[in-house]
Parts: C-alpha cells; sequence; structure tokens
C-alpha cells in the first residue's frame, strides 16, 4: 500500500508497523480464543454460510439509506484518520465508515465478510483531533484481528436470545453462549485500545479520550491521575459482597467499564511488550499459521492466575490466598510423606509458609 492519498504528514512523527500481526497487541485471552479459532477447518466458511442468517447484509443497508459515509467529500478529516490509521497497522483494504446520528458517544466495528465502522455523531463531537485517531485506531485494531466477525454473532445471538425468552431451555443455552462470546469480547475491547494506541501513539490523547466517555467533554474538570486512583480503589474497595457486585454489574456489559479500561492501557504502554513493538520487533502476519494453539491458551491461563495473584479485589485475594494455603499444605504433606526435609522439618515449614502467603 502507498502512502498516496492518505492525511498529510502529521505534526509529529508516528511509526508504521509492515506486516503487523494482532496477535501483537491482543489481550492474552483475546490472543488464544482467536489463534484456536483460526486453527480450525472450514472456519471461515462457516461462518460465511452463517452470514445468510445473520442481519448483516440488512445492516449494510440501513447504515447505506440512513448514515453518512465518510469519504473525501463527506467527514473527509476522518476519512484522512481513516486511511492513517489503515497505513500504520498495514491493513491493505480500507474499511467503510460511517457517521450515524446519536446522542451516545459510541463506535463498531461489525460485519462477517467485510467489517465496516460506525461512529455515532456524539462521539465524532465529543473528542479532539488525537482523542479520535485513537479511537478510530481501536476500530482499525477490531478490523485487523478479526473481531467484528464475532461482533456481528454476538448481536445476532443478543437478539435470538430474547426472542427465545419464553422457551427456558433453549433461552439458557443461547445466554449461556452470549455470556461467554460478552467476556471474549470485553476482553477484545482491551486488545482494540492497544491498537489504538498504536496508531495514536499518544497515551495520553488515549486517556483523555477514555475520560470523556466517562465525563463528557469537561477536561478542564478532571484529571487523569485521579481517574487512574478511581480505577485502583474500585478494584480494592469494598468486601466479598461488593465483590459479587462487580461481577454482576460486569455481566450484562460487552466493554469493561471506563476506568479499568484506561488503567489496563497505561499499564500496557508502560510495558516491555509495547516497547518492543515501538522498536520495530513484533509477530509478523505471515507468521500467523505457524502461532501454537497451546502456547496462546498457557499464556491465557498464565495471565489469570496472575490477574488472581496480584489482585487487590477482596474475592480474587481469598481466592489467591486459599490457592496459596492449598499450595503450601500440598508441600508439606508430600514432605510428610516422602521424608523431605527430616531433621529441620520447623524450619523448613516456615519458609514454606512465609513463601506461599508473599505470592498470594
Amino acid at each position: 500500500m502507498t502512502q498516496t492519498g492518505f492525511e498529510k504528514t502529521p505534526a509529529r512523527d508516528r511509526r508504521r508497523f509492515p506486516g503487523i500481526s494482532s496477535r501483537a497487541y491482543e489481550h492474552p485471552a483475546d490472543r488464544s480464543a482467536l489463534v484456536a479459532l483460526r486453527k480450525l477447518s472450514g472456519f471461515d466458511t462457516v461462518f460465511k454460510a452463517l452470514s445468510g442468517l445473520l442481519p448483516e447484509r440488512s445492516l449494510r443497508l440501513l447504515f447505506l439509506s440512513d448514515s453518512v459515509r465518510v469519504g473525501e467529500t463527506q467527514f473527509p478529516h476522518l476519512h484522512a484518520m481513516l486511511r492513517d490509521a489503515c497505513y500504520i497497522l498495514d491493513l491493505e483494504k480500507v474499511p467503510q465508515m460511517y457517521v450515524q446520528q446519536d446522542p451516545r458517544p459510541n463506535a463498531m466495528c461489525i460485519g462477517l465478510d467485510e467489517p465496516i465502522i460506525v461512529v455515532t455523531t456524539s462521539l465524532v463531537e465529543l473528542l479532539d483531533e488525537e482523542e479520535m485517531r485513537a479511537v478510530v485506531g481501536h476500530e482499525v485494531g477490531h478490523a485487523l484481528s478479526g473481531h467484528s466477525v464475532y461482533r456481528t454473532i454476538l448481536l445476532f445471538l443478543t437478539n435470538l436470545a430474547l426472542k427465545v425468552a419464553w422457551i427456558p431451555l433453549g433461552n439458557v443455552a443461547v445466554m449461556t453462549l452470549v455470556t461467554a462470546l460478552r467476556e471474549w469480547f470485553r476482553k477484545s475491547e482491551l486488545s482494540a485500545d492497544r491498537a489504538g494506541l498504536l496508531v495514536g501513539q499518544d497515551v495520553t490523547a488515549s486517556m483523555r479520550g477514555l475520560m470523556k466517555l466517562a465525563g463528557g467533554n469537561h477536561l478542564h474538570e478532571m484529571n487523569v491521575d485521579a481517574f487512574l486512583e478511581q480505577a485502583d480503589e474500585y478494584e480494592k474497595g469494598g468486601d466479598l459482597r461488593d465483590s459479587v457486585l462487580k461481577i454482576l454489574n460486569m455481566l450484562p456489559r460487552t466493554h469493561p467499564f471506563t476506568t479499568v479500561r484506561a488503567a489496563e492501557l497505561k499499564k500496557w504502554s508502560e510495558s516491555r511488550d509495547y516497547q518492543r513493538i515501538m522498536d520495530g520487533h513484533y509477530p509478523r502476519r505471515e507468521e500467523d499459521k505457524d502461532a501454537s494453539v497451546t502456547d496462546s491458551f498457557r499464556e491465557s491461563a498464565a495471565h489469570y492466575a496472575d490477574s488472581v495473584r496480584t489482585s487487590k479485589d477482596p474475592l480474587f485475594k481469598l481466592v489467591g490466598d486459599i490457592a496459596g494455603g492449598a499450595a503450601d499444605m500440598g508441600g508439606r504433606l508430600r514432605d510428610k510423606f516422602t521424608g523431605a526435609g527430616a531433621g529441620s522439618g520447623a524450619d523448613t515449614g516456615s519458609e514454606g509458609r512465609g513463601g506461599a502467603t508473599g505470592q498470594g
């Protein structure tokens, strides 16, 4: 893809990532699911066959007839951002993009055959240029990862669940699948936030955009550090009852809470993984076929285990303590029956308990 026709040279240089694989920025839980799905023989064929059952064609006609298609003569600044984002992430085919009248600030990427990006008028009015650049990069990240396919299916299943709500077992089956898809989709949103940062390459702008989604266009009344402190307070605050309420509040959502997204993105922006990508060291698309499903699931499991171990949430801390205690008990039982540590059992037991507690 040549750079001809992309936006004029930005005020600052931004890196481009030729041939970058979406695995470079995907959240571990998102990546493991996608790697596994891509390995399934006939996966693309099956899901494209579903397109006849899904309302994709209807959605495309709806946006074409009742929204504004972004191009060189309509919302040209968004058109330039879209082409630039595709250039930076090396997405060869630029998705169609629409602006839809809606008082709620929102954006989405849907479609089975070809992804389309939709942003609402409220979002366009809310964000400045650099904040919007991160959002456009976010949606292009969805397109590169193939998230639009699963987002379309989730919309279909959610609508189906409403239609079969009167059938007890049918509704339970569909809602179980919907719940699982929502959990995956929440992780995919964290992936797309990272893609947005790779496109915008301005973590402050990404933070501002997330704050505006939470508090509106009142930046003079908000502070990034205080906003991130909210995420920390949310995670560690309350007791076990609050932990359960957090889970219940999250279940119906397709997106993580905004403060949590901001904290996750800030953490990733300071990580070695992000720096390596910026230095030009990242997995290439041509290597996707060789990606190991086992390794991806192992990374996902390790991420969840680390999340439980390091979480400040009361429920997760309890789970970590129980897990640590079980590991400690298992070690002591093993030593007792194998005779390990004989003669210095008291000292060994003390060190074992200390280590387990530290890890929990």
